[in-house]
């Protein structure tokens, strides 16, 4: 029998299984980063038809380990001119906040451990959400300070445009949050996997979910959303200056991030650890360490859309990812969040099939209207050069004789008729 864990199943456990806990989420995420970047590299090299590494182990699998080492036996450049103090704090800053939020995400039910029940989750709080929420916020002012700090203008540039995201982004993202609370009634991350049960989120809260999906790509500055460490004018972003260990540090911040967003999105929307129908027909699906199993397929499978986005969508305009924002993800977010709460409580006295029916109708209807906005705002922002229609100036003519010799025309100037040209030259 499946035992889903409460918050009265937190705090008693021993010193030592609450460090075998930390050491082995600490282990869990370091070896997901090592092989999400080797699977990042494999899986696009396959996309674009090339070999991708496969020099280093069997068939490229060391490719992640060698470049640790490399990046740890690089030297480490400190530019004169840079705030010391904050350049150095910058990348601890990004890494620890993204390993920290991973405490509170239910990884799989009650275990025995020899011979201690204990859930397969660090920790849990009342507000469990909107804990993870606050610290992923606080990862990202490192991106932030390492731009400042740099006292170079294109990372101050990438700093400046991590802080757009992190305002315009993370109000989307909270939205989304607010219609699983109102359906849940609860905060905590345990008790919520265990509100799904009978069915999982996305299939009544289906806006959620895709503006959830949206907002953690902007969140976690992967591409299209790149735009703090946008090569193309921006050189290489916040850490244009930073190199070795330190850069190292940035680049597990994002991977690890990457994970925490996606393990997130499978505990809110996903079901959390529970099996999949027609899998979770079987008793034994969702009890012992096979749920572990499925959270990580889970987790992986939000992983690969990470690296299938990079793949194939070119970077936004400033523009465009700013437009996307706040004309669209947060007006519909605001919306959404009133639908579920009127029909929640609207229908609280009625079945609970019928209540998820009417729910999960509405949610069909909101995300139709959102993708429809996304299209529209997709088809304006391309084809604005060309829908608005310019007054039509009068050129004036060219005269290639004006100065007393022959001059060629410059773009966008025309060149008069040669004969009355010669004529009032006098030739």
């Amino acid at each position: 029998m499946t035992t889903f864990p409460t918050l009265d199943d937190f705090g008693t456990d021993v010193w030592w299984l609450i460090l075998a806990k930390s050491l082995g989420i600490f282990v869990f995420l370091v070896l997901t980063v090592l092989v999400g970047i080797l699977a990042e590299r494999k899986i696009m090299a396959r996309m674009q038809t090339r070999l991708g590494p496969n020099r280093v182990g069997p068939g490229g699998l060391l490719q992640s380990l060698a470049d640790g080492v490399k990046l740890a036996l690089k030297e480490g450049l400190t530019p004169a001119g840079v705030d010391k103090v904050i350049y150095l704090l910058a990348p601890i800053i990004s890494v620890v906040p993204a390993i920290t939020a991973f405490a509170v995400i239910p990884m799989g039910p009650q275990v025995s451990v020899f011979g201690h029940s204990t859930p397969l989750q660090l920790t849990d709080l009342p507000v469990g959400v909107l804990f993870v929420l606050a610290v992923t916020s606080i990862g990202v002012y490192g991106i932030i300070l390492a731009g400042w700090a740099s006292g170079s203008t294109y990372p101050l540039l990438g700093g400046l445009r991590s802080t757009a995201q992190v305002i315009s982004y993370e109000i989307a993202m909270g939205l989304s949050f607010a219609a699983v609370f109102l359906l849940s009634s609860t905060m905590s991350t345990s008790e919520i996997v265990g509100g799904q049960r009978h069915h999982w989120y996305v299939l009544l809260l289906l806006p959620s979910f895709v503006i959830y999906l949206i907002s953690m790509v902007g969140e976690t500055n992967r591409a299209p959303f790149d735009l703090p460490e946008a090569e193309g004018e921006l050189v290489g972003g916040f850490h244009t200056e930073y190199s070795s260990l330190k850069f190292a540090m940035f680049m597990l911040a994002e991977y690890v991030n990457m994970a925490t967003v996606s393990a997130l999105a499978t505990t809110l929307f996903l079901g959390g650890w529970q099996a999949p129908w027609p899998i979770s027909i079987w008793d034994g699906a969702n009890s012992g360490w096979l749920p572990l199993v499925w959270f990580t397929i889970k987790m992986w499978i939000f992983l690969f859309g990470f690296i299938w986005l990079r793949t194939a969508l070119p970077r936004l305009r400033y523009d465009q990812f700013m437009n996307l924002g706040w004309k669209v993800l947060i007006p519909i977010a605001l919306a959404w969040v009133m639908v579920v709460g009127v029909i929640t409580q609207a229908t609280r006295d009625a079945s609970e099939r019928t209540s998820s029916v009417v729910l999960a109708a509405a949610g069909v209807t909101v995300t139709a209207l959102l993708l429809y906005a996304i299209a529209r705002l997709a088809g304006t922002s391309s084809g604005s050069s060309s829908a608005v229609e310019k007054p039509s100036v009068e050129k004036p003519v060219f005269d290639p004789m004006a100065g007393g010799f022959p001059v060629p025309p410059l773009p966008g100037q025309t060149m008069p008729d040669s004969a009355p040209a010669l004529e009032k030259k006098g030739v």
